[in-house]
């Protein structure tokens, strides 16, 4: 990691935590604290197979990745509990995404604040079903990003 990201001791853990465990991690922080210079530095220097999404498209073009719902495949509104993914032509993934979603070491959501519980629950049962059944996310490591203005939003 560079010398500008070590000046920030949370950062730093959080870089530690990402390259060295599969251990899920939440990260929030003021604007201008660093998360989307550690985002790009992820991508560039820490060699897992990684993938970013966000919950709507301008979030994913600032995000330099794809929107939720793409990348899953999922139908816009409510996500039921209980509905199957594989096996079901609705929710077909072609090879080249089975393979992606297989092989992934590294899952980013960025502005996670925007992203409904339920979707969520489809993220996991997504995974589950394609990777490890017993396992959180499909054993896939999740790096959650919140801007911290948020946060203050939500506590009125």
């Amino acid at each position: 990691m560079s010398d500008e990201m070590t000046i920030n001791p949370e950062l730093d853990l959080a870089w530690k935590i990402i390259a060295n465990t599969d251990t899920h991690l939440f990260l929030t922080g003021k604007a201008g604290t660093g998360k989307t210079t550690f985002l790009r530095k992820l991508r560039t220097d820490v060699p897992k197979r990684m993938i970013v999404v966000a919950p709507t498209g301008i979030a994913a073009i600032n995000a330099e990745g794809v929107t939720i719902h793409s990348f899953f495949q999922l139908p816009f509104g409510p996500q039921l509990p209980g509905t199957q993914y594989s096996g079901n032509k609705r929710y077909a993934f072609r090879r080249q995404k089975l393979r992606l979603i297989r092989s992934v070491d590294l899952i980013v959501i960025d502005e996670i604040s925007m992203v409904r519980a339920d979707l969520l629950d489809a993220i996991d049962s997504v995974l589950r079903q394609y990777r490890y059944r017993s396992r959180p996310f499909g054993g896939v490591q999740m790096l959650m990003i919140l801007w911290h203005r948020i946060l203050k939003v939500m506590e009125l």
